[in-house]
């Protein structure tokens, strides 16, 4: 099972996932912080001023707490607001990695244009033979 486990791991495809797993959770940190720190604070002010993360409501009487936080130590809340800063989180990643993806083939078809031609070499005998009864042919 050790042997078995050894040649998993030493997969190409597996180093591969690792490092895109783990670029991606610093890239995720990254988007977090844009979303969190630049652009919910921007669409906070143009919504009244209001911080995004402290849009709930509770749906336990004993909430009365203006700040997500202290309310959810009061009990059950519904936290709409820290979800729809998750989404734009998903959205704003996604656009990312879209317009990434879309350099990358743009980029590929590119060097697959500029990709010189193979030289050509002889034809083939059946192609040749064909090529000399034409032109005996064309002649005639």
């Amino acid at each position: 099972m050790l042997k078995e486990f050894q040649e998993f791991i030493s997969r190409g495809n597996v180093m591969d996932l690792a490092v895109g797993v783990i670029i991606g959770a610093a890239f995720s940190k990254i988007v977090d912080s844009l979303v969190g720190d630049i652009i919910m604070p921007i669409v906070g002010a143009i919504f009244g001023g209001l911080d995004f993360n402290n849009y709930f409501f509770g749906l336990s009487p004993n909430v009365h707490s203006n700040s997500l936080a202290a309310a959810k130590t009061e009990g059950a809340v519904f936290a709409y607001g820290s979800f729809i800063t998750v989404v734009l989180n998903f959205v704003i990643l996604a656009f990312i990695i879209f317009l990434m993806v879309k350099a990358v083939n743009n980029l590929r078809r590119r060097l697959e244009r500029e990709k010189p031609a193979a030289p050509a070499g002889p034809p083939p005998a059946d192609v040749a033979l064909l090529t000399e009864i034409r032109d005996l042919l064309a002649r005639k």
